[in-house]
């Protein structure tokens, strides 16, 4: 054993005696934290998965409360279940109207759920990516263990701090400029502030859920007062999908491009060019759709198209009904759901990062390069293995997902796959589906949700710890392909 491994060994090994004299109460905290300890240090993801879980449930026993539901309103037990999966998930996708059915309670609730799944899940895999594409020695097992919060390392780190500072000051500036706009729309002031409050976590955290019946579609005017609501979710939506990494470097070094690190520039230039073909092939396909955009002045034809290539990737927002676009706009939208946010983001999909891996590999391949480059750095194959098991694996969940929603719910499989990319991809535009499945479809679609939030992060995560050094190789054989 070498002397790396030995105190961590050490580390490792439970102490769950407990002490003469001491409270029993004192005895089982510590065979909890113990416990808590062998399972974070034997599977992180594991743990990841089981916190989700439990926190998941909790919000749901509160929203199925009397008192989290509009007065005379019953909440169904799935129904509750679905809205907290959705939250904690920050998806977006609901079962019951967020203004109709919950109360203010109930809205706090929700709201909390989707700051605590935002933020949590911001936490946990801005530092559990540090490990990805390297082997897990005692430094990244420390670093994990304080990214989890299981108390044996002590205070939380300096990076943790900054994430947390970071989000609520964008959240709390977003929060006053939307308050100001829901004044000047003519909300009383305590109305306002509230709106402004809810959109602004809302839409940093892109969970898409609003606190109007009609979402943020009176908002769709050109006055100016709509600038003040609408730009600012963009802005906040924009911001929560980059990723903290990325957010990180911006403060640091701020928008010096050539001092910026691999994975900032790779997360902004795919999110541009995303962002910009989203903007003119939506543009393209419903400029002259009368149930979208084709009563529309150009002016807002145009903002309407940027809106909506931002909440297609990850937001959930919209202006329009996504039932009522063409079917190349749905098709368009479900390839911008798959593709996502930046990693380590509060965005869900396979992330723009594995797919700008993916895209390098398939154009150093057609140019007959040996190694996949991007601005003057060689990415290693290892990286490349996990970015092509993230696409398959999301693929083949949304796959499942589809066949089983359609058996389930027996609705046309372009909108059962809509909603099903919606939901792993953690979007929250919906086609309806979710309002008109059965209990067990809503069920499913939950499952899907908390798989797409915390499964693409945490098998990649479990893909780059297993990796091992092997001292012997097999001789090379080349397969036909293609």
């Amino acid at each position: 054993m070498s002397e790396l491994e030995q105190p961590d060994a050490v580390a490792e090994e439970p102490t769950s005696q407990t002490a003469p004299g001491e409270p029993l109460t004192t005895g089982a905290a510590r065979r909890i934290r113990d416990f808590v300890d062998r399972i974070a240090n034997s599977s992180p993801a594991r743990l990841a998965v089981i916190v989700f879980v439990i926190v998941d449930l909790g919000f749901a026993l509160l929203l199925w409360l009397p008192v989290s539901a509009q007065h005379g309103q019953v909440t169904h037990f799935v129904d509750a279940v679905f809205t907290a999966t959705s939250a904690v998930t920050v998806t977006g996708l609901t079962t019951v109207s967020t203004a109709a059915q919950w109360s203010l309670f109930g809205q706090v609730v929700i709201l909390v759920a989707i700051q605590v799944g935002g933020l949590g899940t911001l936490t946990l895999t801005s530092i559990l990516a540090l490990a990805i594409g390297r082997k897990l020695g005692l430094k990244s097992k420390l670093i994990t263990q304080e990214a989890l919060n299981i108390g044996r390392l002590g205070e939380v780190g300096s990076l943790l701090q900054i994430i947390v500072i970071t989000s609520i000051s964008i959240e709390a500036a977003l929060a006053v400029v939307l308050s100001v706009g829901f004044l000047a729309e003519g909300e009383p002031l305590g109305t306002a502030l509230w709106h402004g409050v809810f959109y602004a976590i809302s839409s940093f955290n892109n969970a898409g859920f609003t606190p109007h019946s009609d979402g943020l579609v009176p908002y769709d005017h050109a006055g100016a007062t709509a600038w003040l609501i609408l730009l600012p979710v963009c802005i906040g939506v924009i911001l929560g999908s980059l990723g903290f990494p990325v957010v990180l470097v911006l403060r640091q070094v701020g928008f010096h491009f050539n001092r910026w690190n691999l994975n900032a520039k790779l997360t902004v230039v795919t999110t541009g060019i995303l962002l910009l073909l989203a903007w003119i092939l939506f543009l393209a396909v419903e400029w002259g759709n009368p149930q979208t955009l084709g009563t529309k002045s150009v002016p807002e034809r145009i903002f309407q198209g940027f809106f909506a290539s931002v909440m297609m990737r990850s937001g959930g927002f919209n202006l329009v009904d996504m039932p009522d676009t063409s079917q190349v706009t749905l098709l368009l939208t479900d390839a911008m759901m798959f593709a996502g946010g930046g990693s380590a983001s509060t965005a869900g999909g396979i992330k723009v990062t594995t797919l700008a891996v993916v895209f390098l590999a398939i154009l150093a391949e057609a140019r007959g390069d040996q190694s996949v480059i991007a601005f003057f750095r060689t990415i290693p194959d290892s990286v490349l293995r996990i970015a092509i098991s993230v696409i398959m694996m999301g693929a083949s969940m949304v796959l499942v997902g589809s066949a089983v929603m359609v058996a389930v719910t027996h609705l046309p499989l372009d909108h059962v796959l809509f909603e099903v990319i919606s939901a792993y991809a953690t979007c929250g535009l919906s086609t309806g589906v979710s309002a008109a499945s059965p209990d067990a479809g809503k069920y499913a679609l939950s499952l899907i949700m908390l798989v797409g939030r915390i499964g693409t992060n945490t098998v990649a995560t479990a893909l780059a710890l297993r990796s091992r050094r092997r001292l012997y190789s097999y001789p090379e054989e080349r397969p036909i392909i293609g």
